[in-house]
């Protein structure tokens, strides 16, 4: 079944409220996003900032165990601005480098969807103009953390969360542990495009409309988010410090080659071992998030 929803109330947690739609798996909603300040596709603030979110949806039939497929169908900017910060964020840099920081002013980029581009113009930057591909992605996506938590959408966990990893984007599936009834899925944080870490705090902010089809698997028991693309299966850890997201993605890697594709653990360590790859996606919020990533060209079966 097809649903076209559009949203009147956002959440800035992800938790388990009551939904705003009931699908079922193998449905595909159209809906649309707002910015992380809260601004819509006609530019005004219709929401509190802080990363508001669409949902939650309920899907019937999910429980604790299950895991919820998302197949993003389109992620696309609904407007022609965003905005991003114009420093990177101090923790991001050696401390003896702070003080050469500028201000982190609040910064506009017009965004041209139909030619694929961001434009900046910014007259204390040197250069004053940079031009750059867009490549839309949402940094906010998951389900309800269990025991009814109610988490801030500023950080990331089992549950998914505010991941920032700019590979979620169309045509990628996110697999996401079920961890209460409904599962209760949420989206949201829109970047027409943010480079790698979400180094200066954002991407480029901005509304979006964006389409996704779930599907629910019964008792896969997967421990973190997973995601697929048509090139790599990739395991997402959430934690602080960096070393211990890597760990959680690392694992999550190793139980998926083993339950889905054959291997065994010391099978997987040979792979892994000169196959794996990683990639770092936020390291601006409270937890860091790093992908563990199998290009599937080398996968047994």
């Amino acid at each position: 079944m097809e649903h076209h929803f559009e949203p009147n109330r956002y959440y800035n947690s992800f938790g388990s409220f009551e939904p705003v739609l009931t699908i079922a798996s193998g449905d595909c909603v159209f809906t649309s996003t707002l910015d992380a300040f809260g601004h819509g596709r006609d530019g005004s603030l219709v929401a509190t900032p802080g990363n508001p979110l669409t949902g939650p949806f309920l899907i019937e039939d999910a429980e604790p165990g299950d895991q919820l497929v998302v197949y993003l169908e389109m992620i696309s900017p609904n407007r022609d601005h965003g905005f991003t910060f114009s420093s990177i964020a101090p923790h991001i840099v050696d401390g003896s480098f702070v003080p050469e920081l500028p201000t982190r002013d609040l910064t506009r980029w017009d965004v041209n969807v139909d030619a694929g581009i961001a434009t900046l113009i910014d007259q204390k930057a040197e250069p004053h103009e940079l031009t750059i591909p867009i490549a839309p992605m949402v940094g906010c996506i998951g389900v309800a953390p269990s025991g009814g938590q109610a988490i801030s959408t500023a950080t990331s966990g089992r549950y998914g969360g505010n991941m920032d990893y700019r590979h979620i984007a169309t045509g990628a599936t996110v697999l996401l542990p079920v961890l209460t009834a409904g599962a209760l899925f949420f989206i949201g944080d829109g970047h027409a495009v943010q480079g790698e870490g979400e180094v200066v705090g954002t991407g480029i902010e901005i509304s979006m409309d964006v389409a996704f089809t779930v599907q629910l698997r019964k008792q896969v028991n997967s421990r973190w988010p997973r995601m697929e693309t048509a090139t790599h299966l990739i395991a997402l850890g959430n934690a602080r410090p960096l070393d211990q997201a890597l760990q959680h993605a690392t694992t999550e890697l190793v139980r998926w080659l083993c339950s889905d594709h054959d291997y065994d653990v010391r099978g997987a360590s040979h792979l892994l071992g000169q196959a794996l790859e990683y990639d770092i996606g936020n390291v601006f919020d409270p937890a860091f998030t790093v992908a563990a990533k199998m290009s599937k060209k080398h996968l047994y079966r």
